[in-house]
């Protein structure tokens, strides 16, 4: 398997050259699911980062430090709940 970096690093490339606009109507398919691909393994890996990223906090009364779990927003809820106006 590879590592997210060379994951980020092909997907990149991916985007360069669809951006170029080169590419043949089936080169560009292909391409865009390879970067689909891509994409989707690299959210997986930063989700399970990001599940092992915890916070330390201020003890409590100078009691020892606390660590808790990093609780982070799903970003795409977000975007959806701050332009949904619920008539769909």
């Amino acid at each position: 398997m590879a590592s997210f970096e060379d994951q980020l690093a092909e997907l990149e490339k991916v985007v360069e050259r669809l951006e170029r606009g080169e590419l043949s109507l089936e080169e560009n398919v292909s391409l865009f699911e390879r970067g689909m691909h891509l994409s989707h393994a690299c959210k997986q890996e930063l989700d399970r980062a990001e599940s092992r990223i915890q916070v330390l906090l201020d003890p409590k009364e100078d009691g020892p430090h606390r660590v808790e779990d990093l609780q982070v927003e799903d970003e795409d809820e977000s975007y959806e709940n701050e332009y949904d106006d619920g008539r769909l």
